[in-house]
């Protein structure tokens, strides 16, 4: 692994500007990849996904062996309560966007709905992912990076 030793570029100061809740899941349905945070073991649990938004739910694939798999699937209704992240900043810039959702998470148990996300979304490892997990929004936030404006004293 290389490590970058390159001193960082220096920017100037940036604004934090909330997001309303419609322009939040836009942006986030604008990427594919994003972050699933649930509970394994009492301990919080982040995992990389690639998802798609549908009808304003995330949806993503998930393996038999995966916890989140197994914790859904004991839960019941109306699911497991997780946060799911996702973001666009620039390295350089420190410009972007970030969207967090909170919301209960269930496994996909109807097949036509299934085989529709198996269409959908191709997995980026080589693994059988045979279930999908589905989380409905009840809290959307967001936050966009810009430029601060130089003429608001702090």
């Amino acid at each position: 692994m290389q490590t970058n030793h390159a001193q960082p570029i220096p920017v100037g100061p940036r604004q934090s500007i909330k997001l309303d809740s419609t322009e939040a899941l836009r942006l986030l349905g604008s990427v594919s990849l994003g972050r699933i945070v649930f509970t394994q073991h009492a301990l919080p649990t982040v995992r990389p996904v690639n998802h798609v938004l549908i009808d304003g739910d995330i949806v993503f694939r998930t393996h038999e062996g995966a916890a989140l798999t197994s914790h859904t699937r004991q839960a019941g209704v109306p699911g497991v309560v997780v946060a799911y992240e996702a973001d666009t900043i620039d390295p350089d810039t420190h410009l972007g966007w970030s969207v967090v959702v909170t919301g209960y998470a269930h496994l996909v148990t109807d097949p036509e709905e299934l085989a529709i996300y198996q269409a959908l979304l191709h997995p980026w490892v080589q693994q059988t992912m045979d279930h999908a997990v589905r989380i409905h929004p009840d809290l959307v936030t967001g936050i966009r990076l810009t430029v601060a404006d130089r003429s608001t004293p702090a």
